[in-house]
């Protein structure tokens, strides 16, 4: 479970880094926030790593619900435009996330049989 908990902070933490670069754009003053939003998503993503969490399954995770995330709250924010085709390529970056995290559980005799 901390592991998880870990992983949502490390994605909120990007997130916010980059939603404050872009507003950093207008208002130099955000830069201190995309520092610290950057900085704190690797720490928060190096626990997750940490604690047991696959790399490939973890930066999956966290890049693509990066994506989709500053996507969607960029149009709120900033109006940025949110297409039906950028639709489409968020939902294709989710269904690769989760063929990643899908691949990687694998059966106890499989994992024997790598050692």
């Amino acid at each position: 479970m901390r592991k998880w908990l870990l992983l949502i902070a490390a994605i909120g933490l990007e997130v916010t880094g980059t939603l404050a670069l872009r507003a950093a754009l207008d208002h130099p003053g955000w830069y201190a926030l995309v520092a610290a939003g950057y900085i704190g998503a690797f720490v928060a993503l190096s626990l997750v790593l940490r604690a047991g969490l696959s790399l490939g399954v973890a930066y999956g995770i966290w890049g693509a619900s990066g994506v989709a995330l500053t996507a969607v709250l960029a149009t709120f924010f900033f109006d940025d435009p949110l297409t039906l085709v950028m639709g489409a390529g968020i939902a294709l970056i989710i269904a690769g996330v989760l063929c990643v995290e899908l691949g990687s559980r694998s059966t106890p005799t499989e994992q024997e049989g790598a050692h």
